[in-house]
C-alpha cells in the first residue's frame, strides 16, 4: 500500500509543492461546494415561499412589507421594482419621463436587478471550473517530474531492478490521482450547480415578467 506521507517527505521542493497547490485546491473547493448548497438551499426555500405569500396578499403594501422582510432574490427583485416606480413618479414630468416610457424604464430596472441576483447565483463557479481544468494537469506536472527524478536517482545508482523502479516510479503517478481526486469533485459539483442555477434562473426570470405587469397594473 502507498504511503503518501512517504511520498511528500521524499519528494523534493517541486513535488512537495505540486501535492501542497492540490491540497489547497481542494480545501478551497469543497468549501465552495458546501457553501454554495447551502446558499442554493436557503434561497429555494425562502424563495418559493415568498413568491407564494407575494401572489396571495390582498395589496401591493402588504407585498412590499412582505418583500423587504425577505433576502430571497425574488423578493429583492420586487423592492428594485417598487423603488423603481416610486422614482419615476417622483420625477414625473421631468427629464426623466420625457426621455423613456414608464414601461422602458422599469424594464431596465427589473433587468439590471435580475442580472445582479443572476451573478450572486454564480459567484465560486469559476473556481471550481478552474480547478476542474487545471487540477489533472497540475497532478500530471508532478508525475513527471516525480518519474524524472526517479529515473535520474536509478542511473546514478545503476540498479534497474523491477524492485527498484517500481517504488519510486508508482510513487510518482500518486501525483496523477491526487489531482484527478481534486478536479473530479469539482467538475461534477460545477455541473450540477450551474443545472440549478438555470432552473433557479428560469423562475426567476418568470417571477419577473408578472411583476413588471403588476407594476404597470398599479399606474393604471
Amino acid at each position: 500500500m502507498m504511503d503518501l506521507s512517504l511520498v511528500l517527505h521524499s519528494g523534493d521542493p517541486i513535488l512537495q509543492s505540486v501535492f501542497g497547490l492540490l491540497v489547497l485546491m481542494s480545501i478551497v473547493s469543497w468549501v465552495v461546494i458546501v457553501a454554495r448548497s447551502r446558499l442554493l438551499w436557503v434561497m429555494k426555500r425562502h424563495q418559493q415561499r415568498f413568491m407564494n405569500q407575494f401572489w396571495d396578499a390582498s395589496n401591493w403594501q402588504i407585498a412590499l412589507d412582505l418583500a423587504a422582510n425577505n433576502q430571497s432574490p425574488a423578493a429583492k427583485l420586487a423592492t428594485t421594482g417598487a423603488a423603481g416606480l416610486q422614482h419615476y413618479r417622483a420625477h414625473e414630468g421631468r427629464g426623466l419621463a420625457k426621455a423613456v416610457s414608464l414601461d422602458d424604464y422599469l424594464v431596465r430596472q427589473l433587468r439590471t436587478g435580475l442580472s445582479q441576483e443572476t451573478a450572486k447565483m454564480e459567484r465560486g463557479l469559476t473556481w471550481l471550473a478552474t480547478t476542474g481544468s487545471v487540477a489533472p494537469f497540475i497532478g500530471l506536472f508532478g508525475t513527471v517530474w516525480g518519474i524524472y527524478n526517479a529515473l535520474v536517482g536509478i542511473a546514478a545508482s545503476g540498479n534497474a531492478s523491477l524492485a527498484t523502479v517500481a517504488g519510486p516510479i508508482g510513487e510518482a503517478l500518486v501525483a496523477t490521482a491526487a489531482g484527478l481526486a481534486v478536479a473530479i469533485p469539482a467538475v461534477v459539483a460545477y455541473n450540477a450547480f450551474i443545472r440549478a442555477n438555470r432552473r433557479f434562473g428560469q423562475e426567476l426570470d418568470g417571477f419577473t415578467h408578472d411583476l413588471h405587469a403588476q407594476l404597470l397594473s398599479e399606474v393604471n
